[in-house]
């Protein structure tokens, strides 16, 4: 199964629609983890993805106000068991910034069986704090701790923009958690930047955009996704793609 992790950007979102939704389609994931999607976006990708349902809330008031940080999944493909977003607070299970959080952040999850096959997964998608250095740490802790609860023993994903790099103190919390970055497990990978503002000529990029792992699970490919739609970039971040095993 593949599995992306996309930053959508709020900004001037009607206008990038149409490219946003050919990057998913030309990607065709079976698991998909959206950052910076409020409610217009949310209304577009449901509208515009009927192969896939999703989960998640707003982060303002676990509704619909705020950015999401919903999975989607190929309803084709697999079963709904159960879901559920918490804040990356000191209190998960209301809405409310955590530590010295700028914003507002959540963490949703979903808990899927494969048809197929039959075998359970847990697939977590986040947005980790730009500013404030507990609530990433605290954040990136958190996200871990709560993912291995709930997918108790099963395979788990966790996708997400973390908004730091792989040699910081966040990400090397979801490690010690127990989790391991899949574009380091694959056998053919891509370690390029995931933020570009745009492929701004002033500026280098950093990686910040993640798909992590956790139980029996083999990662064969691992991919930034750098293709223009009609010779423009869908978003400020370029997607990422693993193709895993379970």
């Amino acid at each position: 199964m593949k599995i992306m992790s996309f930053n959508l950007l709020c900004a001037n979102w009607p206008a990038r629609t149409p490219l946003v939704i050919r990057t998913i389609y030309n990607a065709d994931p079976d698991l998909l983890g959206v950052q910076e999607a409020h409610i217009g976006w949310m209304h577009a990708l449901r509208a515009c993805l009927p192969d896939y349902a999703s989960v998640g809330v707003g982060r303002n008031d676990g509704k619909e106000a705020g950015e999401f940080s919903a999975v989607f999944y190929k309803k084709d493909k697999f079963e709904l068991l159960d879901s559920g977003s918490f804040w990356l607070s000191e209190t998960p299970e209301k809405p409310g910034k955590g530590w010295d959080a700028a914003c507002i952040r959540i963490c949703s999850w979903a808990k899927l069986q494969e048809k197929d096959s039959g075998k359970v997964l847990v697939h977590l998608n986040t947005h980790l704090d730009h500013r404030g250095e507990t609530a990433m740490q605290k954040g990136a802790e958190l996200v871990a701790s709560r993912g291995t609860e709930i997918a108790a023993g099963h395979p788990a994903f966790f996708t997400g923009d973390f908004n730091v790099t792989p040699d910081s103190a966040p990400y090397a919390a979801v490690i010690a958690g127990g989790f391991k970055d899949c574009s380091l497990l694959a056998a053919t990978t891509d370690h390029g930047v995931t933020f570009h503002d745009f492929e701004n000529p002033d500026y280098d990029g950093a990686i910040i955009d993640y798909v992590f792992c956790k139980g029996d699970v083999k990662v064969n490919d691992f991919c930034v996704i750098r293709n223009t739609i009609d010779g423009a970039l869908p978003s400020d971040h370029y997607p990422v793609i693993a193709d895993v095993e379970i």
